[in-house]
This record gives C-alpha cells, sequence and structure tokens, in this order.
C-alpha cells in the first residue's frame, strides 16, 4: 500500500506555517552566522516580484520550502532552502531542489547558483548541492567575497555543471 503523497506547491511567505518555518530558518541563520553574512531573505523579501516560494506538504503539514530568485540574464538563485526538523531525513530538500531545478530549466534559464554557509551546521546543505551537480563558484549577483559564504553554481543544459570559477585576489 502506498503511503501518503508530498505535494509541491507555490505557497506565501505569510503563510501561517510557512511564516513560522521562515521564523526559525532567519533565527538559525544569525545564529550561526555573523550578521553581515546572513543573506537568507525575510518574509517580505520572499514576497517580493521576481521570487517564488514553493512549500512541500504531505496530508496539508509542511514538510519544507524553497524558492527561486529570477537574477536576470537567465540566471537564478536558489534561496531559503529549510525542511522542517521532523522531517529531515526523508527526502524533502532533495524532492523539492528537483523541483527548483526542474522549474529554472523550464523558465528557460541557463543557471542556477546559490550561496550557503561555511560552517560545520551547513555541511549537509553543501553536500546535497554538490550531489546535485553544483560546484564551487566566485559570487554572482550582489555577492562579494566572505569568509563565511560559499558560493555554488550548476548549468541547466545537458553539458553538466558551470566550470569552478577561480576566487579573485
Amino acid at each position: 500500500m502506498m503511503g501518503p503523497i508530498m505535494h509541491l506547491a507555490i505557497d506565501h511567505p505569510t503563510r501561517a506555517d510557512v511564516r513560522a518555518l521562515l521564523d526559525e530558518h532567519l533565527h538559525d541563520m544569525h545564529a550561526t552566522s555573523a550578521p553581515e553574512s546572513v543573506h537568507a531573505l525575510d518574509h517580505s523579501s520572499l514576497a517580493a516580484p521576481g521570487v517564488t516560494l514553493w512549500s512541500a506538504r504531505e496530508d496539508g503539514t509542511l514538510l519544507g520550502i524553497g524558492a527561486l530568485k529570477d537574477l536576470g540574464g537567465r540566471h537564478g538563485e536558489i534561496k531559503s532552502m529549510r525542511t522542517a526538523t521532523l522531517s529531515r531525513g526523508r527526502g524533502v530538500a532533495a524532492a523539492m531542489l528537483h523541483h527548483l531545478l526542474t522549474e529554472a530549466t523550464a523558465r528557460g534559464w541557463d543557471r542556477v547558483s546559490l550561496e550557503t554557509g561555511t560552517q560545520d551546521y551547513f555541511a549537509p546543505a553543501r553536500r546535497l548541492y554538490a550531489r546535485h551537480g553544483f560546484v564551487e563558484c566566485s559570487p554572482f549577483g550582489d555577492y562579494v567575497l566572505d569568509p563565511s559564504s560559499v558560493f555554488m553554481s550548476r548549468r541547466l543544459d545537458l553539458s553538466g555543471p558551470a566550470p569552478t570559477d577561480p576566487a579573485p585576489g
């Protein structure tokens, strides 16, 4: 017999359970990184034009969230990937990442990039992204070099991951 099915759909950052998960995410980002190194989007930024937020739910229960931000020039950024604590280890993050990459491809983007932390707290995220073809790159968009940040990118065509960009300096 088949168990519950995870559904991914566009959602809004002001929805009560999404807002609570975002609050937890922002709290953890500030607890693990210096203030100038926290690049997580707040609720209003996730509702801005050019940003789309999805939730993963099972029987109405929020399992996780992820967002895409359009950077222009057929380039997008993955933002606010977060799995609810009770849902960790169930493949929620991998399913969300797959969904975001599929959506980015459908939008005609050539590349998707992201920023995550260098601290041990972020090691599972870095492993997830590497398993899905992301490689380290130079800062992109408005980012600057930061010892607390790792920048990663992935091409969305059949040629494979983006080449590793040497860090300036």
